[in-house]
């Protein structure tokens, strides 16, 4: 009885074991469950938050967009942790120097809710502005953003504009010193320019350039396509022997016009943008655009990340460049001097 009574309390002791040894597997199985069930909440509310991030950004261009430009904008993004389709998505819209256009895509950009726009010119920047008085505006160049009621100031721009200026009138003067030291025996130039657009460059800094360089000056102007062929007549027939472009997005649009115009005529050319150069013009002289768009990403990441364009201050340019083209030169027979030529930032042969 003795033995069997132990038997049955031994068996009682194990299959109590066995059930505390179950009742902490299923417990364990519970805090395991429960543990797991907490990872996979925990990560739905992160994969939402990432879908917000997601966030629009308007891309107005005044004219045609260029690829460089816009690539270097998103260059400047991607260096600031941005991913394309990830954390952002761009909208391009192109205006084609239409002042109707420019207005109807500003309008189109604000009906998409996009984030923040990015655009450039007084013209696109102004059309942007009628269009919102929210959305925040970011302009990669301007003239005078002051001048032209853009901004309050460039310290404290106030408002929902902000962004980076061309605002160097000294370069004017200095595209006319450069045409003076290439040409020595220059005497008369050509400077064309655009009436509708106030702040695209600084013809009074031409103006004060000239009686030191020995210069007389022909002022043109052109603001549609049809004038600038009433402006090139015009030069052939006062005979200038060269010809100065004042900033604006309209002649840039305008480009292989004027590089057939001089290329025809054997005229020498500055302009103040490489892209000129790049497709056939003699010589530029400004300010690097693309680095421009570049820094343009620091004013959208500031502003996506909570900083409003009111307090960030409008800044100047601060990267400039001469380039040459050789082989434009030699097509209208000019030699550039050594002198010139060793101050190019980059040449094309």
């Amino acid at each position: 009885m003795k033995t069997g009574s132990r038997l049955r309390q031994k068996d009682w002791r194990i299959s109590l074991k066995l059930k505390q040894a179950l009742g902490n597997r299923k417990k364990l199985k519970f805090v395991c469950y429960a543990f797991c069930v907490s990872l996979l909440a925990l990560s739905f509310p992160a994969r939402a938050q990432q879908s917000t991030r997601v966030r629009q950004i308007g891309f107005l261009c005044p004219a045609k967009c260029a690829q460089p430009e816009h690539d270097s904008f998103r260059d400047g993004l991607r260096e600031l942790g941005y991913i394309e389709g990830r954390d952002i998505a761009i909208t391009r819209r192109a205006g084609e120097s239409i002042p109707d256009r420019l207005h109807a895509l500003a309008a189109e950009l604000v009906r998409l809710k996009v984030d923040v726009i990015v655009t450039a010119s007084t013209s696109a920047i102004r059309a942007v502005k009628q269009a919102t008085s929210t959305i925040p505006i970011v302009f990669a160049s301007a003239g005078d953003p002051v001048a032209t009621g853009l901004v309050a100031s460039l310290a404290k721009p106030g408002g929902n504009v902000t962004g980076i200026t061309i605002l160097s009138p000294e370069l004017s003067g200095k595209r006319l010193e450069l045409l003076k030291e290439t040409l020595p025996r220059l005497s008369r130039v050509a400077v064309l320019s655009n009436p509708a657009n106030p702040g695209g460059g600084s013809v009074k800094e031409i103006e004060a350039a000239a009686p030191a360089l020995g210069l007389t000056l022909q002022f043109l102007k052109a603001q549609r396509p049809n004038d600038l062929e009433n402006a090139f007549s015009s030069i052939v027939r006062e005979r200038a022997g060269a010809l100065i472009i004042v900033p604006d997005a309209f002649f840039a649009s305008q480009r292989p016009r004027f590089i057939e115009f001089t290329t025809k005529n054997r005229l020498p050319a500055i302009y103040d943008r490489r892209e000129y150069v790049d497709e056939g013009g003699l010589m530029s002289y400004g300010i690097d655009f693309r680095y421009q768009f570049h820094r343009a990403a620091y004013f959208v990441d500031k502003i996506l990340k909570g900083t409003k364009p009111a307090d960030l201050p409008v800044e100047q340019p601060t990267k400039f460049e001469l380039v040459i083209n050789l082989k434009a030169a030699k097509q209208i027979g000019l030699t550039i001097p050594p002198n010139v030529l060793a101050r190019a930032d980059r040449v094309i042969k």
